[in-house]
């Protein structure tokens, strides 16, 4: 369908991005796989996934020379989406790899989860809305997610954090920049609700 949005779902030559792709298919986008910069200049909109640790991730980034384009994407205005450590990457630095940079799309510092609890989090969790964001359209009070991570987003502006969830402390696990969205979970394993998150940010890609 030429009316379907295209968008580039960035491959950087770790771990299983797929996933993401196909669930945004499944929500009506053309998600293309790709690591081609031209590619990326010309979708609509831009996914950032990444699985793993932040450290390798954003080295392998690097290596494939495309933080440049990370950044070109951003600053262009696209509405861009970055997934569990691809929404660590935005952040500036992390404790899991303290030699390593982000991208500092987020100014902000990636810190573990809290000691008390097991690490990693993984299971099923409540979303805590902080206001109101598109990519929540229509969500209820008690969604849940599926989350799997030990560390969690703190950026320097708290109005930047859009949701949380509860683990040992009340966690920030979503967030709003501007043009970009970044989230710890998995929407394309939080089944129906991830599917509704996935669909608003297609909705709102412009051609």
């Amino acid at each position: 369908m030429t009316d379907q949005p295209r968008i580039a779902v960035i491959d950087y030559g770790i771990g299983n991005l797929r996933s993401a792709q196909k669930a945004l298919e499944h929500v009506g986008a053309q998600a293309r796989l790709t690591n081609d910069a031209a590619d990326i200049d010309a979708a609509d909109a831009v996914v950032l996934p990444g699985v793993g640790a932040f450290g390798a991730c954003m080295r392998a980034l690097r290596s494939a020379n495309l933080e440049a384009v990370v950044h070109a994407a951003v600053e262009s205005g696209r509405p861009f989406l970055g997934i569990c450590v691809g929404m660590q990457m935005l952040f500036s630095e992390s404790e899991e790899d303290e030699s390593t940079t982000g991208l500092s799309v987020i100014p902000g510092k990636v810190r573990w989860i809290p000691s008390g609890v097991p690490r990693p989090h993984m299971q099923w969790n409540q979303l805590h809305f902080t206001g109101t964001d598109p990519l929540f359209a229509g969500l209820d009070d008690d969604a849940w997610v599926y989350f799997v991570h030990s560390l969690a987003g703190y950026p320097a502006d708290d109005r930047a954090v859009i949701a949380t969830t509860s683990y040992g402390a009340e966690l920030p696990v979503a967030f709003r920049s501007g043009n970009v969205a970044a989230l710890q979970f998995h929407p394309e394993k939080s089944a129906e609700t991830g599917l509704r998150v996935l669909s608003n940010f297609v909705s709102k890609v412009g051609r």
